[in-house]
């Protein structure tokens, strides 16, 4: 239907979804497994030319995030509460960061929401760029390249053809496992502090 301007299209997902401190909900692994899937069928939509695409678009919307997180984040996130943000996204992810150290942007590449926040708390943390840089390229190419293929190379055996809904919302919830069990946890957490002794 877009014709070339897909192409367009998805870089603009891509990068919102790792860019913008305010769109963790854009889909991210359930995207790239669909591009490749419609990739091994469809002659208009060439992996060759999405997945370098998309790779760009991760470190595109990574590098804003960073210099967004290094340069305003302090600034955004001095209240609690905010309209346009979740701090305590900002602070789990914070959490993860220290728990994980820079392996911690190309982990993250692969958890819906921490995802997002990432290359924003690397900013904060004022991580060296050049580091940061390295880990991000890594991340982000074996992020796309390992969805897209398995799209590309799964997507169109018959069970899973037939069954193309179904395995796009087992991709999400699969990607939706470590933010429900840290939210399970954060909820425990907060439940044994406010209990009285």
């Amino acid at each position: 239907m877009y014709g070339t301007w897909i192409y367009a299209i998805l870089f603009t997902v891509v990068f919102c979804e790792t860019g913008l401190v305010v769109t963790p909900f854009l889909p991210g692994d359930s995207l790239l497994f669909a591009i490749g899937s419609l990739a091994a069928t469809i002659p208009a939509l060439r992996l060759e030319i999405a997945v370098p695409l998309l790779i760009a678009a991760a470190l595109t919307g990574d590098n804003v995030n960073y210099w967004i997180g290094r340069t305003l984040g302090p600034k955004v996130f001095h209240k609690e509460k905010s309209i346009l943000f979740n701090k305590e996204y900002l602070d789990r992810t914070q959490r993860f960061y220290d728990k994980h150290g820079g392996k911690a942007v190309i982990i993250a590449r692969f958890i819906p929401i921490i995802r997002t926040f990432a290359p924003f708390v690397a900013g904060i943390g004022k991580m060296k760029y050049a580091r940061f840089l390295l880990f991000s390229v890594f991340g982000a190419s074996l992020w796309v390249f390992l969805f897209t293929l398995t799209g590309y190379f799964f997507g169109n055996v018959p069970i899973i053809k037939q069954n193309f809904s179904l395995v796009i919302i087992a991709i999400i919830i699969i990607s939706a496992i470590p933010a429900f069990v840290g939210f399970v946890q954060h909820f425990v957490e907060r439940r044994k502090k406010t209990k009285p002794s």
